[in-house]
């Protein structure tokens, strides 16, 4: 038996070892699929620890996925770029870091028949989950990224990072830019973990009065399915979507990565159907 799994902290939220063991158990594959807390202090550790014990591979959520990247053997360029990492391949003993997240930001969007090109985004947050968002935005060809934060050095450093690829600006929760920008948003993402499960009433700060009806409210979060942010974008009139499918897809490359196989998607989305 091979073994694979997902670090994070705190992880009991996590749906990916219900998915990935349903799509194991649909492929007969021997292979298991665990979580695993692991606290900050403590990334170094687990990446020595799971490559002795010959894990195939892992996943890689909050709060980690930037820190990872230090204490890998190679990281792939797209998850270079990125400056994040959600899946690690055991190759031979070489812990290869790959970003998938921004693939499975995307492909909702590509079903939904909603074309990113020439759109106006704003983006909640400047972690890792912000980053692939940011990428997958760049490589549909945005017009204009907004990115709103809490943390002005974070928000500069990704400004930064992606300066070669993309203007972004960065506003700050309290500037009054941030409803002007709402006002013409096209999409607006919350890749923050505000309102995930355990805590269910946090909510990114949004004056909803200004946000464009007709925009997308896209939230990364996936536990609970309807978080407070697309309840109330909801009762504003807006489309809303939420990172079951991102979760999927992401999940679905990381998959094949692992065991060569193409993933069954539907099985891994049946797996989350009955999951509040």
């Amino acid at each position: 038996m091979k073994d694979l799994g997902i670090v994070g902290y705190p992880i009991g939220y996590s749906m990916s070892p219900r998915m990935q063991n349903a799509a194991l158990k649909a492929l007969r594959l021997d292979y298991t699929y665990i979580a695993m807390a692991v606290k900050p202090e403590d990334v170094k550790t687990i990446v020595i620890d799971l490559k002795a014990m010959k894990f195939r591979g892992f996943n890689v959520t909050i709060p980690h996925k930037i820190a990872i990247m230090n204490y890998l053997d190679e990281i792939d360029q797209s998850a270079k770029v990125i400056g994040a990492v959600n899946t690690v391949v055991n190759d031979n003993g070489r812990m290869i870091g790959y970003n998938t997240d921004y693939l499975g930001f995307v492909a909702p969007l590509k079903e939904m028949n909603f074309s990113m090109k020439e759109k106006n985004a704003v983006v909640l947050g400047a972690g890792g989950a912000a980053r692939a968002v940011l990428w997958g935005l760049i490589s549909e060809k945005v017009s204009n990224i907004t990115v709103v934060g809490r943390n002005v050095e974070k928000l500069n450093i990704l400004r930064d990072q992606f300066k070669e690829y993309f203007e972004i600006e960065i506003i700050e929760w309290n500037d009054n830019k941030y409803a002007e920008r709402s006002k013409t948003a096209d999409i607006i993402v919350n890749a923050t973990p505000l309102g995930m499960y355990p805590k269910i009433d946090a909510c990114p700060p949004i004056d909803w009065t200004c946000v464009n009806k007709n925009a997308l409210v896209y939230d990364l979060i996936y536990n609970p399915k309807c978080t407070k942010f697309l309840e109330l974008a909801e009762q504003n009139g807006n489309r809303i979507l939420n990172g079951e499918s991102m979760l999927v897809e992401q999940g679905a490359a990381a998959f094949k990565m692992w065991t060569s196989y193409d993933a069954p998607i539907q099985v891994m989305h049946h797996a989350l159907i009955d999951v509040k």
